[in-house]
């Protein structure tokens, strides 16, 4: 898991526990989360988003991960849902499958 003081591993530049350490819907959330360290998510793109209004308690998000993994250069593909908890949208998880670029 990532440590408090680091950024967040998804490219934003919040501290994890500001960004999605805390984004991820508990019925969902894995009790671990083993990120490879020479992997490093570089950009989120927002491609698409679907409800979640401010009235809505779930809406959906389909976006693309940049990452770097030493010369090499990736993303990861995903349509996700998310639901708010406690006035926070969270992420509940993929909506489809999820593909790697």
């Amino acid at each position: 898991m990532p440590t408090p003081a680091l950024p967040c591993p998804c490219g934003l530049p919040a501290a994890y526990p500001d960004c999605c350490g805390r984004s991820w819907h508990p019925t969902t959330r894995p009790a671990r989360l083993d990120l490879d360290p020479g992997q490093r998510w570089e950009r989120l793109e927002i491609l698409a988003t679907e409800r979640g209004g401010m009235f809505e308690t779930e809406g959906s998000v389909e976006f693309r991960a940049h990452y770097r993994e030493g010369r090499h250069t990736g993303s990861l593909h995903e349509h996700s849902g998310f639901s708010r908890e406690g006035g926070a949208w969270v992420y509940v998880g993929p909506l489809s499958p999820v593909d790697f670029d």
